[in-house]
């Protein structure tokens, strides 16, 4: 499976990553790690690159790393339809008090608008 994961400078995308290096790991897809922009973000999007090579290679997975300019969520979408992907993984979504998932606008714009089925991983 050809997989694409896009992740921001949080902790979240971090654990996203982690998760999807390991299934690849254990499945051998082809893996394309997608950083993109999030100035809010806890790291750089320097760092997340950086951050993602160092996990890939702990892993001894064979993954590409791009790093996406713009809005995040449209660069990841515009880059899944260039590409040819089975998956798309992204993280997100936290519960309410109520236990109910909540979605940030990143996760609900990339939801909504993939061209390609999507995975969260929460």
């Amino acid at each position: 499976m050809n997989v694409l994961v896009g992740i921001v400078g949080s902790d979240e995308s971090i654990k996203t990553l982690r998760r999807t290096v390991d299934r690849t790991h254990e499945v051998g897809d082809d893996l394309t790690v997608a950083v993109v922009d999030k100035p809010e973000a806890k790291r750089s999007q320097d760092a997340m690159a950086e951050r993602a090579g160092e996990l890939v290679a702990e892993a001894g997975v064979d993954a590409d790393i791009v790093q996406l300019e713009g809005d995040p969520g449209s660069s990841l979408v515009d880059y899944a339809e260039q590409g040819e992907y089975d998956q798309l993984v992204i993280g997100g979504g936290t519960l309410s008090p109520m236990g109910k998932i909540q979605l940030g606008p990143i996760t609900e714009f990339v939801l909504l608008n993939a061209p390609t089925t999507v995975k969260l991983v929460r």
